[in-house]
C-alpha cells in the first residue's frame, strides 16, 4: 500500500477546469518567490527563440546543501500536465518544511520549458476537452524543435551538435548541480499511465503502479511508444538513449531518420541521476490494461498500423509537394513540423512492416496490444493532419489564396473530417479529470525523491 502521507498528498491536489498557458505559469511561479523569499529564489535559466525567460525556481533551506532534484514541465508543448504538477510542488516544498525534509533534495522547479511551442497550444487548453478541439488547436514541433530530442549526440553515423537555448538552459543547471533526481513531465494522448526510469528501481515500482490504482486510472499494459524498450514492470520501462532507436533500426535493416539528438536521460545519466518520466494520458482507455487474449492476430494488426501510417503520410507527402514553391511562410513551425512528419511517419511505417514480417510477431494479440495499435493510429491521423491544416491555414491568413493552397486546404479537410469521424465511432475513451492527472503525476515526482531520500542517495 502507498504510505498514509503520500495518499494524503495526493488526494489533497486542488481540481482544475483548464490548464495554464504560459502568462499563469509564469506568474505564479513569480508570486511563489516574492511570497517565500526564505526558501524561494527566482532565476531565469536561460531564454527561449523567441524570447520568452525560462523561468527556474530554487526551493532550498538554510544549512548544508542536500542532494539537488531538477523537475521541468513541457518537454513537449501538447504536453500540459505537467506545467499544472510542477507548480503545485513548487507551492507544497514553499509551504511545508515538513515535506521538504521528507523529501531530501534542494531543487530547481521548471514549470514550461517551452514556451513558445505551449503558445502555439494555447487554444485548446481551456477545454472543450473533446478529441476533435485539441486536435484542431494542436501543435508539436518537429524533432529539431523539441527540447527534450535536442541534446548532443555522436553516434555512429548519427550526428547532432544544434542543441536548442532550452536544451542548452536544461544542459547547464543538470553540469551545475548534478542532480541526484531528474523529473521530466510527459503526457500521452490516449490509454493508460506509464512511466520511464533510467534504471531499475524496484523498491520505487510497486509505488509508482499503486499511483494510478489509488487514482482510478488504467496502467499501461499495451504497445510501448517504441519497440525496443525494456520492460522494468508492468507499465515501466527503462528510458534509454536514442542509440538504442539507431542499433534497434540497424537490426531491422531500416536506416536512420536523423534531425534528433539524444535526451534528458542520456545527459543526466553523466551524473548518476534517476530521471523519471512520467506519461498521463487526458482519455482513459480501459482497453489499454486488458492483457487477455484479443483473437486478433499480431502480425496482422501490425500490418494494418503500417498501412494507415503509411497513408497519413503519404497525405502530408503529397500536399507538401502540390504547394512547393508557392508558400508565403513556408519556414513557420507548422511547416517544419508536416515535413519532419511526413518522413517520421515513412519510416515509422516501414518498420512496423517489417516488425509484422518477424517469425516473433506471428501469435495472438492481447486486448491491450490491439487497442493500442489502433489509438496510436487515430491519435497520428488527428494530430499530423491537424497540424497540416493549421499550415494552410496560417498561409491563408496571411493572404496566400493561390489556387493549389485552397485545393489543398480543401482536399486536407475533406479528409480530416473523415478522420474526426472514425475516432468518434471508436469511442472507447472517457476524459480524465485533470486533478487526476496532475495527482498522479506529483505522486509519482514525491515517491522518487522520498525513496532516493531513504536510500540516502
Amino acid at each position: 500500500m502507498l504510505p498514509e502521507w503520500l495518499t494524503e498528498e495526493i488526494d489533497a491536489v486542488p481540481g482544475h477546469d483548464r490548464f495554464a498557458g504560459v502568462d499563469e505559469l509564469h506568474a505564479r511561479l513569480r508570486a511563489l518567490a516574492q511570497n517565500h523569499p526564505d526558501v524561494a529564489t527566482l532565476e531565469t535559466a536561460g531564454t527561449s527563440r523567441q524570447g520568452e525567460p525560462l523561468l527556474c525556481l530554487a526551493i532550498e533551506d538554510a544549512g548544508p546543501p542536500r542532494p539537488a532534484a531538477l523537475v521541468f514541465g513541457l518537454p513537449h508543448p501538447n504536453e500540459p500536465i505537467g506545467g499544472l504538477t510542477a507548480l503545485h510542488l513548487a507551492e507544497r516544498l514553499c509551504t511545508d518544511p515538513a515535506l521538504r525534509a521528507r523529501l531530501g533534495h534542494d531543487w530547481r522547479i521548471i514549470t514550461c520549458i517551452d514556451p513558445d511551442g505551449l503558445r502555439l497550444n494555447e487554444g485548446w487548453l481551456a477545454g472543450p476537452f473533446t478529441r476533435a478541439h485539441y486536435a484542431r488547436h494542436f501543435y508539436r514541433p518537429a524533432a529539431s524543435d523539441q527540447v527534450e530530442w535536442t541534446f548532443p549526440l555522436d553516434y555512429k553515423d548519427a550526428h547532432f551538435d544544434a542543441a536548442l537555448p532550452e536544451t542548452r538552459a536544461l544542459m547547464r543547471l543538470i553540469d551545475a548541480h548534478r542532480p541526484s533526481l531528474v523529473c521530466s513531465l510527459h503526457n500521452g494522448e490516449r490509454g493508460g499511465v506509464y512511466y520511464y526510469l533510467s534504471r531499475a528501481e524496484p523498491a520505487l515500482h510497486t509505488a509508482l503502479q499503486q499511483l494510478p490504482e489509488r487514482l482510478g486510472l488504467p496502467l499501461h499494459r499495451g504497445e510501448p511508444e517504441v519497440p525496443y524498450l525494456v520492460p522494468l514492470a508492468e507499465g515501466i520501462f527503462l528510458a534509454s538513449s536514442i542509440r538504442d532507436g539507431y542499433d534497434y533500426r540497424a537490426g531491422l535493416g531500416e536506416p536512420w531518420v536523423g534531425g534528433s539528438g539524444d535526451n534528458t536521460v542520456s545527459y543526466a545519466n553523466t551524473y548518476g541521476a534517476l530521471t523519471l518520466v512520467s506519461e498521463l494520458p487526458y482519455w482513459a482507455t480501459p482497453a489499454s490494461g486488458d492483457g487477455s487474449p484479443s483473437g486478433t492476430g499480431y502480425a496482422g494488426a501490425l500490418a494494418r498500423q503500417a498501412w494507415e501510417l503509411a497513408e497519413l503520410g503519404e497525405l502530408l507527402d503529397r500536399t507538401l509537394a502540390s504547394v512547393a514553391g508557392l508558400l508565403l511562410a513556408p519556414d513557420s513551425p507548422y511547416w517544419r513540423a508536416t515535413r519532419f512528419f511526413a518522413t517520421y511517419l515513412a519510416s515509422t511505417a516501414s518498420c512496423t512492416r517489417s516488425r509484422s514480417e518477424l517469425p516473433s510477431s506471428a501469435r495472438e494479440a492481447t486486448v491491450a496490444e490491439a487497442a493500442t495499435l489502433r489509438a496510436d493510429v487515430h491519435s497520428f491521423r488527428l494530430r499530423y493532419a491537424g497540424i497540416l491544416l493549421r499550415a494552410l491555414d496560417g498561409e491563408l491568413a496571411v493572404g496566400n489564396t493561390h489556387v493549389a493552397v485552397r485545393a489543398a486546404r480543401a482536399a486536407v479537410a475533406q479528409r480530416y473530417e473523415g478522420w474526426l469521424a472514425e475516432d468518434a465511432e471508436d469511442g472507447d475513451y472517457t476524459t480524465i479529470p485533470i486533478r487526476l492527472l496532475v495527482a498522479n503525476q506529483y505522486g509519482a515526482i514525491l515517491a522518487a525523491a522520498s525513496h532516493l531520500a531513504a536510500d540516502g542517495a
